[in-house]
């Protein structure tokens, strides 16, 4: 089954609504998008569309959560990041409010709207920030559960949905925890450590890496900020060798946190997949996604140059 990770962002959005009068939802304008309309058609008493504004909308969300509401405020990853940056630093995190922010249409998958809405940056943005809470999750079961469980968070945090659909890779049973890594497949020579949409595409490495005689375990990191170092230790210790990849700049992202964390807790050698510090291009998402290596066969490749 395949399925974007945004839809299932809107419909647990909706429960969430359905479970808690506090829960509110605002948007720039794009509600179509980002799936947050589901909300909107369910409870159109607590939705605000705020206009093409992000820091007027992130000011907003922010009022919101003085008062004992709890807010989800959603736009295009690159304008609710960017535009509406001193609003979430300030307004936000600051004062360490409960605010969910939500990126949708982030990275290369984002495809023919070029390189103008392709945030590449994202992640590296707001995990830089203190206090916030970073989440990417892997596919549409992970990402409804993520979202009801942001919804118990209280404080800063950012959630990440693609545009594109892509795999389902855990069960309909699937617990989702915060503040944990997922190892999703046990190996011996090379731990690969995804987020997002490239999940799916380290376990189909791990497969062909099965064939070719190498072992690789397969960490599925949705919790970029707190991360998880205990299992990022624990599985530098059993293979000794780290891949990360990323549907994002290998700049401050998903690959820079492993880096930062395995340097001080137990340092081996680590390579980072992901946009090398490039703005995007446009063309069809899935396109793109090969065009700037987001693929298992990239994994492969360097994970023979690792184990060979």
């Amino acid at each position: 089954m395949n399925s974007a990770t945004r839809e299932a962002y809107g419909a647990a959005l909706a429960e969430l609504g359905n479970k808690n009068p506090n829960v509110v939802a605002l948007d720039a304008d794009l509600a179509g998008s980002t799936k947050s309309a589901t909300f909107g058609k369910a409870h159109p008493d607590r939705f605000f569309d705020m206009g093409i504004a992000e820091a007027d909308m992130i000011g907003t969300a922010a009022g919101l959560a003085t008062c004992g509401k709890i807010p989800f405020a959603s736009s295009f990853a690159v304008f609710c990041t960017g535009r509406a940056f001193e609003q979430i630093r300030n307004s936000v995190c600051n004062p360490e409010l409960n605010v969910t922010v939500v990126g949708s249409h982030a990275g290369p998958s984002c495809g023919e709207d070029g390189s103008s809405h392709q945030a590449m940056e994202d992640i590296a943005i707001m995990r830089a920030l203190p206090n916030m809470c970073v989440v990417v999750p892997a596919d549409d079961v992970e990402a409804y559960a993520a979202t009801l469980a942001l919804g118990e968070y209280v404080g800063p945090a950012y959630l990440r949905v693609a545009r594109l659909a892509s795999p389902t890779i855990h069960d309909e049973d699937y617990e989702f925890d915060l503040l944990r890594g997922d190892l999703l497949r046990e190996g011996d020579d090379v731990t690969v450590v995804a987020c997002g949409m490239m999940v799916p595409r380290a376990l189909e490495a791990a497969d062909q890496l099965a064939e070719q005689g190498i072992s690789a375990q397969v960490v599925n990191m949705h919790t970029i900020k707190p991360i998880d170092g205990e299992l990022l230790e624990a599985c530098a210790r059993k293979t000794g060798k780290v891949i990360t990849i990323e549907e994002g700049s290998i700049v401050g992202g998903l690959g820079t946190a492993v880096a930062e964390v395995l340097s001080e807790r137990y340092p081996v050698p680590v390579r980072r997949i992901g946009v090398n510090d490039v703005f995007g291009t446009s063309g069809p998402g899935a396109a793109l996604l090969d065009y700037y290596g987001l693929n298992a066969e990239h994994i492969v490749k360097v994970a023979h140059e690792l184990c060979d």
